[in-house]
């Protein structure tokens, strides 16, 4: 019999699914690391996984704890699966555009949430870096993850998602793309790669309205480039120091627009069922294919990191489509629409 003790045990080992259709006019080979593969649906399971080990051998935490994070809802119903198997307690400060999915989901998993105005500065005592910081300081026997200040992070993606991605491609990787939020995934990951063969480039992803690209390129965070923007757990209005912006070469933005119908053409082309952010990583392929960035010799690996289930009021809702200006009625029309007999 092959039977796992728990749900923990499903997290990483995520597959390599190569892209067709999505890509059938652009040179070279192109992969997908599909990490809504994973059992709590992203990238973040293997974080909240890392991060919770750490601290139970360190014996920061004990039955009954709580475990407390800012979230865009991801890393947060990670943190829930994971806090729910171990015996922990769960608090969440999550953002306002995380989607009524994400909450409802964090909800499911026992977590108490707070939700945060997304349109505020980091210092102000209502945003969710704050209010999850009060809330650490408020509660006895709690530990505040601060991944997007958490070494652990970073190396938990070095640790599983790097050599994944390097044995599945039998080394043969020549370009990484992923989203950069709280960096983990991406730097995690390229590091190691990197450490395995140096002229693997690496490209970050970014949304307009966040700092990070510009930070990349001057060394200054530059507040003029932040404004509010849709896409979930993409980009920042600081600056993550569990980014190591020293092993990616290049950044890319991206619209809200181009990146959720990009999510949808993925899910159309390819029948992976991927979430906001993994449609960001695709529309910053298309840019640089766009740009003939790439040859017949390129085997690229794109992380998606999310699944497509988190957005269903969001991006595969047509009625929100055409709310952001994303979608015309015209184009609704193209979607089969539901008879009822």
């Amino acid at each position: 019999m092959i039977i796992h003790n728990n749900i923990l045990e499903l997290v990483g080992n995520t597959p390599l699914i190569k892209l067709n259709k999505s890509v059938s006019n652009f040179p070279g080979n192109y992969y997908a690391k599909w990490e809504g593969y994973n059992p709590g649906h992203s990238n973040k399971d293997r974080i909240a996984l890392h991060i919770i080990n750490e601290a139970e051998k360190q014996g920061l935490i004990k039955s009954g704890s709580t475990i407390i994070e800012t979230t865009s809802g991801n890393t947060g119903f990670s943190l829930a699966m994971v806090s729910l198997v171990r015996g922990y307690n769960c608090i969440l400060a999550v953002s306002s555009k995380s989607s009524k999915d994400k909450i409802n989901m964090l909800q499911s998993m026992g977590a108490k949430v707070y939700v945060c105005p997304s349109n505020v500065s980091p210092e102000d005592p209502r945003s969710y870096y704050e209010v999850a910081k009060k809330i650490n300081l408020e509660t006895p026997n709690s530990l505040y993850v601060n991944q997007y200040f958490n070494d652990l992070n970073r190396i938990a993606h070095y640790k599983t998602t790097g050599p994944e991605i390097w044995n599945q491609t039998d080394g043969t990787i020549t370009h990484l793309i992923g989203s950069s939020g709280t960096g983990g995934t991406l730097t995690g990951s390229a590091k190691f790669l990197k450490e395995k063969n140096a002229d693997i480039k690496v490209i970050g992803v970014d949304a307009y309205g966040s700092a990070l690209k510009k930070y990349h390129e001057t060394g200054k965070l530059d507040k003029n480039e932040i404004y509010p923007y849709k896409i979930e757990g993409l980009g920042k209005n600081l600056i993550p120091s569990a980014t190591d912006f020293s092993v990616i070469d290049r950044f890319i933005k991206v619209t809200d627009k181009s990146s959720a119908n990009s999510a949808r053409l993925v899910t159309k082309n390819e029948g992976i069922f991927v979430g906001y952010t993994s449609g960001a990583v695709y529309q910053a392929l298309i840019q640089l294919q766009n740009k003939k960035y790439f040859n017949k010799s390129c085997n690229v690996v794109l992380i998606f990191p999310d699944h497509g289930s988190r957005y269903m009021s969001k991006i595969y809702s047509n009625e929100w489509m055409i709310k952001q200006g994303f979608m015309n009625k015209k184009e609704k029309n193209i979607v089969h629409q539901i008879e009822y007999v």
